[in-house]
This record gives structure tokens, sequence and C-alpha cells, in this order.
């Protein structure tokens, strides 16, 4: 009998398990107030659906054994995306739509082994609106929850912003063949595999300033007018930003401007963001999203009247990394203990946990009579409780 959970999936103790509920109940609340609501994608998938036009690497999938080729949802997007373009069809758009639950990613340990882990992962889709308005509510909207979850000063939040046509613009200079490699460079910081490409290309200077092409987003923007000129991409950040800013300053939360950045999902055609906060050690990225016209494309349906726009924002945060961020000392309610001495009825002992209960009291049973109040108070206090009640001498 196996005495540890699978590779990649962890035992959640009672803390923990009431801290997430914490963030999802707070972040939900926050969704709700700008209008959002609740859906459920299912957990299982087509893997055409989780693979997201290419967008999610098939190694990555968790694949199920059955005669259809299915598979256990990565992220949330992708089924929300593709039940927006289907079963809600036909409803008053913008569709403000947010969920939260288990999602499940497939990894190769040292060994070579297959991990499997699973993750909560709260988040938001705005679809159906086209326009910077949505970006500009969705960042927004991103940066109220990130304010409502309790981060110190200490943590430095930081948004950081970056867009996948800033990435393709600076790209485009090179010779084809050599930028994907780039790309992947760039994306991933890797000074040196930029060195070794500038030295093929016998361009030096080329590529290793775009490490440095990230920070203040006015200081950067100016930059890149500089190196690509004046163009809507540029002009739409520059609104974006103005139109953040303000809601970012009365947070408390950085912004910093990288358009090498990309996330780990290749979903995204437009603006993309990642919220970073400083944890123990290092960096910690608690949430993470951006635009993904293409994506709600491949979902509507051609020449039909009630295709939704291909045109899609949204974010998702990772709850457990939050929680091991601010995990906080429990605010539940401590129950009492009910105990009973010799010659008590069990059935004495059970009335009286059933009407604390009815008065909204917290309490459990202690399953044994004990005897002596003495040894029912050291129990009480054993087992952290906040008091007790006892029934006997």
């Amino acid at each position: 009998m196996a005495l540890q959970p699978a590779a990649g999936a962890k035992d959640l103790n009672p803390r923990q398990v009431e801290g997430n509920r914490r963030i999802r109940q707070t972040l939900a609340a926050v969704y709700r107030l700008w209008g959002y609501q609740e859906v459920d994608p299912p957990s299982i998938e087509t893997l055409t659906t989780l693979a997201a036009g290419g967008g999610i690497a098939h190694e990555e999938l968790v694949r199920l054994v059955s005669d259809d080729p299915l598979g256990l949802r990565p992220e949330l997007t992708a089924s929300i995306a593709r039940a927006a373009c289907t079963r809600m069809a036909g409803r008053p758009l913008p569709l403000r739509l947010w969920a939260d639950g288990n999602i499940f990613r497939c990894s190769q340990g040292e060994t070579g082994r297959q991990r499997i882990h699973q993750q909560i992962q709260s988040g938001v889709e705005l679809l159906g609106e086209p326009s910077l308005v949505a970006d500009v509510e969705l960042i927004r909207l991103l940066l109220a929850a990130t304010a409502s979850l309790g981060l110190s000063p200490s943590h430095k939040p930081t948004l950081l912003m970056g867009h996948h046509g800033l990435l393709e613009s600076l790209l485009e200079p090179l010779p084809a063949q050599v930028r994907e490699r780039a790309r992947q460079a760039l994306t991933s910081y890797n000074r040196l595999g930029l060195e070794v490409l500038e030295q093929q290309l016998e361009q030096p200077g080329a590529l290793v300033p775009l490490l440095a092409l990230r920070g203040r987003p006015q200081a950067v923007l100016e930059q890149l007018q500089a190196r690509l000129g004046e163009g809507p991409i540029l002009q739409d950040l520059a609104q974006l930003l103005m139109l953040v800013s303000p809601a970012a300053e009365r947070h408390g939360i950085a912004l910093q401007l990288d358009p090498t950045f990309q996330p780990h999902y290749n979903l995204y055609d437009g603006v993309v963001l990642q919220v970073v906060c400083q944890g123990a050690d290092v960096p910690v990225a608690i949430a993470s999203g951006g635009r993904y016209d293409a994506l709600v494309g491949r979902f509507s349906t051609p020449g039909s009247l009630e295709t939704l726009p291909a045109a899609g924002v949204g974010f998702g945060f990772d709850v457990e990394q939050l929680r091991d961020l601010v995990l906080t000392p429990s605010t539940s309610p401590v129950p009492v203990l009910v105990a009973y001495g010799p010659g008590i009825p069990l059935n004495a002992a059970l009335e009286e946990l059933e009407r604390l209960h009815r008065e909204g009291s917290p309490a459990e049973l202690h399953s044994q009579a004990l005897p002596e109040r003495s040894v029912a108070e050291a129990a009480a206090q054993q087992r952290g409780c906040s008091g007790l009640v006892w029934l006997g001498p």
C-alpha cells in the first residue's frame, strides 16, 4: 500500500485548506463586484480543446485512458472560451465570467518519470469585446483583486506587462530561420544564448541589449518608439498605461513594461500580463493572463448570426502560491469540547452538542466518558479547543 501521495500531488492540512478557501472567497467577492458571473467548466475535455490550437504542448497535458482522446484541463481559459462560443452564444455581450477550481499539468521528473501537478486556479474571462476598453477593465480588475489579498509592501507587488506584437516587431529584422531561437532566448532571459546567436548573425549588439529593455513603462515606451517608430501597438500601450496607472498607484502596485515577456502557455496574441511578488527567497508569480482573440476565433462558428466575436481577455491567480505568500493565522471559530463523565448517557452529550450547534457555536464531542473534569480539561487543551462544556460531577 502506498503511504505517500502520487508524484506531483500534495496532501493539504486543515490550515492550508482554509487558506485556499479564504483566498478563493476573497477573489470571488471582487469578481462579483465588477459584474462577473460564475461558471463551472468541466475538468475533463477533449485533447483538441485542451491544446488550445497548439498554445499548450501535448506533453504538458494529462491524458485519460478512454475510448475518446480526453484529458484533464491544464488551465480554465480554453474550456470557458469553448462554452462561451457554444452554450452561451446569443447572450448580451460582453460576457463577464469567472471560475475557480483544480487544474492539472504534466511534467517529467529528474528520472524521466511523468509527474502530475494539481493546482487551484481562480480567474476571470471577458469575452466578445475587442476594444482597448476590455483590456483596461481587465487590468484594473486584476489590480483590484490583487489589492484585496492582504499583500504587504514587503511583497513588492508588480504588474509586469508586455505585448505579443511587440516581441514580433523586435524580432522581425532577424532572418526567419533564427527568430524562434531568438524568441526562446529572450523570453527565458538566456544571455549566453543571445550572444551565440549574435555571433552567428555577425550582428554584435543586435539582441543582448533587448534584455535590458524593461522597467518603468514611460522610459521603455520612449526606447521602443526610438527603435520601432510610432505604431498602433505602442499607441495602444501608451493609452492603456495612462488608464491603468492611477489604479496601480492607488493600490500600491508597481508597473513594469517588458516587451520580451511572454507567459508559459502560448495562448495570447495581444497584451500579456503577470503579477509578481517578492517571496521569502525569490520572486513569485501569483497571476498571469492576457488577450487571446485567436483562441476564441477557433471555437466560433463561421457564418452564424450568434457567433461570439473573436475577442477574449482574462487572467488567472495561482491560489496555492498566494496561500504560501499570505498565509495568516486561522480566523475560523475554534470549537469547544463537549465531554461527559461516568453515569452520564451519551445521548445527553449529543443533545448538548446539537444545542450549541443550533446557537451557532462550534463544538465537537469527546467520544468516550472521562473519569473527571480535570481529565476533560486536559483533553480540550490537547485538541486546541477554545473551552470545555463538561457534563458530570
